[in-house]
Order: C-alpha cells, then structure tokens, then sequence
C-alpha cells in the first residue's frame, strides 16, 4: 500500500514544465499552512497559483499527493540551506564567543526561524496528528537528520583545545537549545532582528560558561 511519504518521492516533473509545478506546490504550500489539510481545497490552490484543477492533476496528483509534495519541498529546501549554513561554522577561532554567536545568528535566522520553518511548524501543529508521517519526512529530508554535523564541529574545536567537551552530540543538543531557548515559537510568530541577536548571545554566554576555557565568554 502507498504510504503519505511514498506520494512525496520520485517525483520528477517533465522538462519545461518545473516552473509551473514549482508555481502549484508554492501556493499549495501557502493554503495548507493558511487553511489547513481539510481547509484547503483545489480550487482554492489553482486559483492561488492561477492555473486550471486540471493543470494541478495533471502535474501532480490529488490534494494528498499535493500535500505530500508540499512537505518533502519544505523540507528539501529546509536541510539545503543547513547545509549550507553548517560550512560557515567557525574552524579556527580567534575569538570563539564572536564567531559562536555570529554562527548561532546565521544559523537561526537561516534555519530556525525562517519562512520554511514557520511553515513546517505550522502544518505539523495542524497537520501532525492526522499525518504522524510529517514528523518521519523531516527525519528524512529536513534538518534533523543534519544536527549531528553540529556535533562533529564542535568535537574539532575540542580537539583544537578551544572548549573543553566530553560528549560531543550532548553539547550540540544543548547549543541549540540554549541558542532558541529565548526566540518565539507561537503560531505565526516571527523573531525580529533585535530578538535572533539577543537570544544568540545570551545561549552562546551560557554554552561557553559549561563548556569554554575561563574567561571565554567575557564581553557577550
């Protein structure tokens, strides 16, 4: 039996036809995070997109397949940009507490809080219940399955003698907890500016007071 995330793979659209079908999935996206799965409808979504129904199964498929593909995109975009992102983690740090906090604002701002998160927060919220499966595709694409990258950094950085850690994954997991630990995560809520730089620093001060050589952490 096809599964939601089976719906979601091996999707290939035909040469000449990936703007309109990236049209289609990008108001899809923005109706089911507006109106919610049973909200939503194709009408509704063709109208969005300014194409035909028929153009939209013609490309796709029915609303679940659209849904589908509405979050293995999110998610595909979500885990390129942390990719992304994760290559400007500081190598040689000549002043560690600067380049952590400047790392954790690029970091949030790009992956954390950007309009692919809020989105994906959003479908899970109205969505997670109905389809468990939403939780597995971020697994699968999105960037969970990245953060142990994070951890990896930080072990080279112990290795270079600039923090002192024991268990790796264990101080990734709580630099990202502490650096979103101050950021909005209510429906709709979108971090300023003010507000990403604020918590970066306050989550880095308190990383390096655990884990950072005396004094790292000085002048945050």
């Amino acid at each position: 039996m096809e599964t939601f995330l089976d719906l979601a793979r091996d999707r290939v659209p035909p040469k000449g036809n990936y703007n309109k079908r990236c049209a289609i999935i990008a108001a899809a996206t923005a109706v089911f995070v507006r109106d919610g799965y049973m909200g939503a409808s194709i009408d509704a979504i063709a109208e969005e997109a300014g194409v035909s129904r028929q153009t939209i199964y013609n490309q796709i498929g029915d609303k679940e397949k659209l849904f589908a593909e509405v979050v293995r995109g999110i998610n595909e975009q979500s885990s390129a940009m942390l990719v992304e992102t994760l290559a400007t983690f500081p190598e040689h740090c000549g002043d560690l507490a600067r380049d952590l906090v400047e790392f954790a604002i690029r970091l949030t701002r790009n992956c954390l809080c950007d309009a692919n998160a809020r989105a994906l927060r959003k479908l899970i919220e109205n969505e997670g219940t109905r389809y468990p499966e939403l939780f597995e595709a971020w697994k699968d694409y999105g960037p969970g399955k990245n953060w142990p990258a994070i951890s990896a950094r930080f072990a080279r950085l112990a290795r270079a003698g600039d923090i002192e850690i024991d268990d790796p994954d264990l101080a990734a997991r709580q630099f990202m907890a502490l650096i979103g630990a101050d950021l909005p995560n209510g429906p709709g809520e979108r971090a300023s500016e003010e507000q990403l730089q604020s918590a970066a620093r306050n989550g880095v001060r308190t990383f390096l007071r655990a884990y950072g050589k005396r004094d790292a952490a000085i002048g945050l």
